[in-house]
């Protein structure tokens, strides 16, 4: 399953009390994005069916749909001159975009 940083649980937490609102981090992967697939995040509760990783008191729920494309994963948080925000870090990725929100498999992992 994914592993979360402890920046990245630091970020979640702080981001959830400014909110007001949500549990943990949803996440989850959808086709689309300009490498083929693309990570989706969201603030959101626990839903039916959904795997919960916890560290550090932040949580990030992910659909069974999507566990097996984030199986090996780690959440980080990262704030540079490029921006803040969470950042997916995959490496069965066989490329990403520049935005890091996009990625395509490698060909090892889809057979």
């Amino acid at each position: 399953m994914i592993k979360i940083t402890d920046d990245a649980a630091q970020a979640l937490l702080d981001l959830i009390v400014t909110k007001g609102s949500g549990e943990g981090l949803r996440l989850s992967v959808e086709k689309g994005g300009c490498a083929g697939l693309q990570y989706i995040m969201e603030i959101d509760v626990q839903g039916d069916g959904q795997d919960v990783v916890e560290h550090a008191g932040a949580k990030v729920f992910v659909d069974q749909g999507s566990s097996s494309f984030l199986s090996g994963c780690t959440l980080d948080y990262e704030d540079g001159l490029a921006g803040a925000g969470f950042r997916i870090r995959n490496p069965r990725a066989a490329r990403s975009c520049g935005c890091g929100t996009s990625f395509e498999e490698s060909a090892a992992v889809k057979s």
